[in-house]
């Protein structure tokens, strides 16, 4: 029996007890789903696919990888307002996906370790020409992955394809590629070139010689050179030289600061580069022609000066010429595994730590679009850790 029947119950307490709407379910599960992922995407990892043939054969196009955050220290975002798990554009429209109406100031949150030589690690490429010609925020500029090879410091320098830091040669990835002239009796067939498991990525037909010869150009591992030789049907197989300077760092259109007048300050080419001094925070070099032709871009863009000017072999910062100047970050040379296949440092130039997203980590998932359907997945790669 109720004995107080007699008392009525709050409006608020009637609310309580009704249960929640289906509606009202499934929306705050969507919303606590929403705020969770993005709070994990931002903190600890992300998940990312190689879309580009630049890091192969260690990373594949269509690996899917989860990205750490936490090893080197999570960012802070310079645009909040911005719709949640986007980059630059509202998924499937040209609708950028932010706002600037508010920028903060950008900052790292402390991590377990720090970007070492050989880390595979996923970026966002510096120069404009890369982001859509587009001025992005620095943590929404396009991301790239690829290898480091030398820190903040180092003085690298590239000898017949090795590369060396501080005069150490850096220990090559077994998978490493580099690109081959291949010469076979006449068209490779389809099923040849999946049994040697090249895709089209892998390879570029140049075409039939005079003598009705076929020559390709074929991206190829040390091992599958060793593998291709061996067929009855390959005539030759000639590694190719990277000896032009066509577009590398510092001469190229992006870093030309000779004037117009096409003065180049190196012979170097992708397989014979340096040597180059990697900028690193707190250390200070002297300014003049030559600096301002390997480092001007990076103080003009990157360093967090607000009115710089180059004129000649001037360097002018806030209205004063400056003889001397000390860098405000540390800056990292990237590299794809892909040498001969991979637009990286040499073309466009160092890559700014507050423009480091995190560490390679794993593979979760790996797709190999040009395959049958029974063989689109590649089983033998999931969860393999990335080294």
């Amino acid at each position: 029996m109720n004995w107080k029947f007699w008392k009525k119950e709050s409006t608020e307490e009637q609310k309580e007890d009704q249960p929640k709407s289906k509606v009202r379910e499934w929306w705050d599960a969507i919303l606590f789903a929403v705020v969770a992922a993005t709070l994990i995407r931002w903190l600890i990892m992300e998940a990312y696919t190689i879309p580009t043939p630049s890091m192969e054969n260690s990373l594949l196009v269509g690996d899917f990888l989860f990205v750490s955050k936490f090893h080197y220290g999570t960012r802070t975002t310079t645009t909040p307002l911005q719709v949640p798990l986007t980059h630059q554009k509202i998924w499937f429209t040209n609708i950028p996906s932010y706002l600037e109406w508010i920028k903060l100031p950008q900052y790292r949150l402390p991590g377990i370790s720090h970007v070492k030589r050989n880390d595979v690690v996923v970026f966002n490429v510096p120069p404009r020409g890369l982001n859509e010609g587009i001025d992005y925020p620095v943590d929404l500029k396009t991301n790239y992955i690829k290898r480091c090879v030398a820190v903040p410091g180092d003085t690298l320098v590239i000898k017949d394809k090795q590369v060396y830091t501080n005069g150490d040669a850096l220990e090559n990835h077994p998978q490493m590629q580099y690109s081959y002239l291949v010469t076979s009796d006449g068209p490779i067939n389809e099923r040849n070139l999946t049994k040697l498991e090249l895709g089209p990525e892998d390879y570029s037909v140049y075409g039939r010689q005079e003598d009705g010869k076929f020559v390709y150009l074929m991206w190829l591992t040390a091992e599958k050179v060793a593998e291709i030789k061996k067929l009855p049907y390959i005539k030759s197989i000639e590694e190719e030289n990277k000896n032009e300077d066509d577009g590398l760092i510092p001469y190229s259109s992006y870093y030309d600061w000779s004037g117009g007048t096409g003065k180049k300050y190196s012979s170097w080419s992708a397989d014979n580069f340096g040597p180059l001094w990697i900028p690193k925070k707190g250390a200070t070099i002297s300014i003049n022609d030559s600096t301002l032709a390997y480092y001007g871009t990076t103080i003009k863009l990157y360093d967090h000066n607000k009115d710089v000017k180059i004129e000649g072999d001037k360097l002018i910062i806030d209205g004063k010429e400056v003889t001397a100047y000390t860098f405000k970050q540390n800056y990292y040379f990237m590299m794809g595994d892909n040498r001969h296949n991979s637009l990286d440092s040499r073309f466009w130039g160092f890559v700014p730590e507050d423009h480091i997203v995190g560490k390679a980590f794993f593979i979760w998932l790996s797709i190999d679009k040009n395959a049958s359907f029974i063989h689109k997945i590649r089983w033998s790669r999931f969860f393999n850790l990335i080294r």
